[in-house]
C-alpha cells in the first residue's frame, strides 16, 4: 500500500473517529436519522387529524395522493440536502488530504539525496496544512495591536528646541558600511556627530561592500537636497570639502580614523576627547568605515531627538524608488479605495498612484502580511548554526566566512565558541523558512493571506520557500510583483532594492520579523511605531521561547503548538517605553521621539 493510500486510510479512521465521538459536523447517517424521525411524526399528525372527520371518507382518494406527495417532497428534499452535505463533506475531506499529501510530496522532493531541515518538521508542517485545509476564523487580535496604549503615543522628533549650529570648528566626513539599512543608522549617527561637535557635516559616503557589491550614494538613495535643507536648523551641511581640504591626503596628516579605532556605542565624551582634537588641528576628519559607533544613553536630549528628527523625517527616498514603490503598494493592496496611513512618508507625492485608476467595485482590497525572513547567505553563515544540509553546507558556509568574514573564521580557530545546538536552544539562530511557515500558521494566518517576503536571495534557493510556498500560495516577492522593466533601473543595486522592501513592509498590515537583531526589521518597527497611530502590529518572535517549542516538534500535538506559540508571541506585542540603551530607531516610544497625548 502506497504513502498516500496509507495517509487517506488514516484520515478517514480519524474522521470516522470523530463522528463517535459526537462531532458538530452533519455526517449523512445522523442526519438521515433525524429526517425519518420528522417525517414519522408529522404522518402520525396527519392521520391524528382526520379522526372523526367525514369529509376525510369522502375525499380519501384526494388526500390518498395528497401525503404521497408529501411524502415524496419530504424525501426529495431529504435527498437534495444529504446529497450536498455528503459532497462538501467529501471535498473537505480531500482538501485536509490533499494539503497533507501535497506538504509530503513536495518534502520528499526536497529532501531526496540529502538530509534537510525540511524533513525534521516534516510532521508539524503535516500538522499545519490540515489545520490551514480546515479554514478556521482567525484571531481577532492577529491583525491588531493593543491600540489605546499603542495610541498615547504621537511623534513630535520634528520639534525643535535651540539655535542653529554652524559647524565652526571644520569638517566632518563619514564613510557609513553594511547595507542600505546599517547605512541609515551611520547616516543619523553622523548628524548628531556633527552638531556635537561644532562641525560642518559631508553629505555621507556609502563604502563598497563584497557582501553587498552595491555602489550606491546617498543621492541614488535618498533625496539629497530635502536633507540638507531640513536639517539646515540644525547643523550645517555641504556636498563636498572646500578646494583647498580635498586636495589634502588625510591619511597622512593623522585625519582618518577607523571604525577600529572607535569602540562600539561609544558615548558623546569619547569624541569630544579624541576626535574633536583632530578636528580642531586640521580642520577635517574622516571617519571610515562609521556605523553603530554612537551610544543610545547617556545622550542629551536634544540630540537624541535630533537622532530621531534625521531617521523618521530627514530621510525620504529618492523620486524613483518612490515612484516604484507606490506601484509595489498598488499591486499589494490590489482594490485600495485610499492610500495607506504611512503612505506619505513612505513615497510621498506618488501616495495617490497606490490607487488605482479603475477599480472593480465589488472587489475588496487586500489585507497583506509582510515577512521579512532573513535567512540569507550573510546571515547564516555568521550565526554559526547549522540548518539540515550536513557536511556539504557546512564546508560551502565555512569557505563564506573565511571570505567575507575572516576575523570569525579567526576567533573559531583560536577560542572555543558555543556549538550550533547551544546557538539555537538559546535562541540565537535565525529562524529558518520552515519554523517561520509553523509560526505563522500556528497564528491563526489563514491559508488566502496574502504575504509579501522581503529580502535578498534566500539561502537554499526556491527550494527552501517550498513550506511557505505549500501552505501560502498567495506568497509574493517585489520580484513577482514588478516586471523585469521596472525593476531594470535597480538591477545590481541591493541597496535600493532593500528601499523597496522597507516600503512593502513599513505599509503592511501586519509586518511580521524572522530575527529581531535585523537592521530592517528594527527600522520598519520603529517606524511602523511611530507613524502607525497604534493601529500597525509586528510581530517580533521571541526566538529561545519559540527555540523550546519547536524542539519538541517530534512529539507535540498541533493545539498545543498553536497555544504555546500565540502565547509566547502576543506577550512581544505589549507596548514599552524605550528601554535603557536601546535603539530610538526601533523603540521611538521615547520623550525625545515622541510625546504622550495625556
Amino acid at each position: 500500500m502506497s504513502s498516500n493510500q496509507l495517509l487517506l486510510l488514516e484520515s478517514d479512521k480519524e474522521h470516522d473517529s470523530r463522528s463517535r465521538k459526537g462531532s458538530p459536523r452533519l455526517h449523512s447517517s445522523r442526519f438521515a436519522n433525524s429526517n425519518d424521525h420528522l417525517l414519522g411524526l408529522k404522518l402520525k399528525k396527519v392521520k391524528r387529524k382526520g379522526c372523526g372527520r367525514a369529509w376525510y371518507q369522502r375525499k380519501r382518494v384526494k388526500s390518498f395522493f395528497g401525503v404521497i406527495g408529501l411524502v415524496g417532497f419530504f424525501l426529495l428534499v431529504n435527498w437534495v440536502m444529504l446529497s450536498s452535505l455528503q459532497d462538501h463533506g467529501q471535498q473537505q475531506k480531500l482538501s485536509l488530504v490533499n494539503s497533507s499529501i501535497s506538504v509530503k510530496n513536495e518534502l520528499k522532493k526536497f529532501g531526496k539525496g540529502k538530509r534537510s531541515q525540511f524533513g525534521v518538521y516534516g510532521r508539524m508542517l503535516a500538522l499545519a496544512a490540515h489545520a490551514l485545509a480546515e479554514n478556521r476564523r482567525e484571531p481577532k487580535d492577529l491583525w491588531k495591536e493593543p491600540v489605546i496604549p499603542a495610541s498615547a503615543w504621537r511623534p513630535c522628533a520634528d520639534q525643535r528646541n535651540w539655535e542653529t549650529n554652524g559647524g565652526h570648528n571644520g569638517y566632518l566626513v563619514v564613510t557609513a558600511n553594511g547595507g542600505m539599512n546599517q547605512q541609515r543608522v551611520a547616516v543619523c549617527n553622523a548628524v548628531v556627530l556633527a552638531r556635537l561637535l561644532n562641525t560642518t557635516l559631508v553629505v555621507p559616503r556609502f563604502m563598497y561592500s563584497s557582501v553587498w557589491r552595491d555602489v550606491s550614494q546617498f543621492s541614488d538613495i535618498y533625496q539629497e537636497e530635502y536633507f540638507i535643507n531640513y536639517l539646515s536648523p540644525d547643523i550645517r551641511i555641504v556636498k563636498e570639502l572646500p578646494n583647498e581640504l580635498l586636495s589634502l591626503d588625510l591619511e597622512a596628516i593623522g585625519s582618518v580614523v577607523t571604525d577600529i579605532d572607535i569602540p562600539k556605542e561609544s558615548k558623546p565624551s569619547f569624541y569630544l576627547k579624541n576626535i574633536l582634537p583632530i578636528i580642531l588641528r586640521n580642520r577635517v576628519v574622516h571617519l571610515l568605515g562609521f556605523g553603530n559607533r554612537l551610544a543610545f544613553d547617556p545622550i542629551p536630549f536634544q540630540l537624541q531627538r535630533l537622532r530621531c528628527r534625521c531617521n523618521f523625517h530627514a530621510l525620504q527616498f529618492a523620486p524613483k524608488i518612490q515612484q516604484t514603490g507606490a506601484l509595489l503598494l498598488q499591486r499589494l493592496r490590489k482594490y485600495a479605495a485610499k492610500p495607506g496611513p504611512l503612505d506619505n512618508y513612505l513615497v510621498g507625492p506618488h501616495k495617490d498612484s497606490v490607487i488605482k485608476e479603475k477599480r472593480v467595485q465589488s472587489a475588496k482590497a487586500s489585507k497583506y502580511l509582510a515577512l521579512h525572513l532573513r535567512f540569507e547567505i550573510d546571515m547564516v553563515a555568521h550565526s554559526l548554526c547549522e540548518f539540515g544540509g550536513g557536511e556539504q553546507e557546512r564546508r560551502e558556509l565555512e569557505v563564506f566566512r573565511e571570505i567575507h568574514f575572516p576575523a570569525l573564521t579567526l576567533l573559531k580557530k583560536t577560542a572555543k565558541l558555543p556549538s550550533p545546538a547551544e546557538l539555537r536552544s538559546e535562541g540565537l539562530c535565525p529562524l529558518t523558512p520552515e519554523e517561520s511557515v509553523l509560526m505563522l500558521a500556528a497564528l491563526g494566518f489563514n491559508r488566502k493571506t496574502h504575504i509579501y517576503v522581503a529580502g535578498a536571495q534566500i539561502y537554499g534557493g526556491a527550494q527552501r520557500l517550498t513550506a511557505l510556498n505549500t501552505l501560502y500560495p498567495y506568497l509574493v516577492t517585489k520580484e513577482n510583483l514588478l516586471s523585469a522593466a521596472e525593476l531594470e533601473p535597480f538591477k545590481n543595486f541591493s541597496s535600493q532594492l532593500a528601499a523597496l522592501d522597507f516600503i512593502g513592509c513599513t505599509a503592511a498590515d501586519a509586518f511580521a520579523m524572522t530575527d529581531s537583531g535585523s537592521q530592517l526589521s528594527s527600522l520598519v518597527s520603529g517606524y511602523r511605531i511611530y507613524y502607525g497611530g497604534g493601529k500597525m502590529p509586528t510581530i517580533r518572535p521571541n526566538k529561545r521561547r519559540l527555540a523550546a517549542i519547536f524542539m519538541k516538534n517530534s512529539t507535540i500535538e498541533w493545539k498545543v503548538f498553536e497555544q504555546r506559540i500565540r502565547k509566547a508571541v502576543r506577550q512581544t506585542k505589549h507596548v514599552q517605553t524605550r528601554p535603557k540603551a536601546r535603539s530610538v530607531y526601533r523603540y521611538p516610544r521615547c520623550k525625545e521621539c515622541m510625546c504622550p497625548t495625556t
